[in-house]
């Protein structure tokens, strides 16, 4: 993999946190595609997601699902709170 990026995310709470986490689960599960990888991990209150990728347009590809997932994931915990 030629493209690399590291995306660290600290959440308020362990429940912000564990939401969001249940909904990447399954994007982590099965790759869409073979041009990049996910690989996500915790510290704390931190989400830590490390892209790799065959080139930095499937690079950002990656990041921006990842990212547009996890802002749903927080606009829906604001919205049922």
């Amino acid at each position: 993999m030629k493209a690399q990026a590291v995306i660290r995310l600290n959440f308020s709470s362990e429940k912000s946190l564990n939401i969001v986490l249940g909904a990447l689960k399954p994007e982590t599960e099965t790759s869409s595609t073979s041009r990049s990888k996910v690989d996500m991990k915790t510290e704390g209150q931190n989400l830590i997601l490390d892209f790799r990728a065959t080139d930095t347009s499937a690079l950002r590809a990656a990041m921006n699902s990842y990212l547009r997932l996890i802002a749903v994931a927080m606009n829906i915990q604001k919205l049922t709170k």
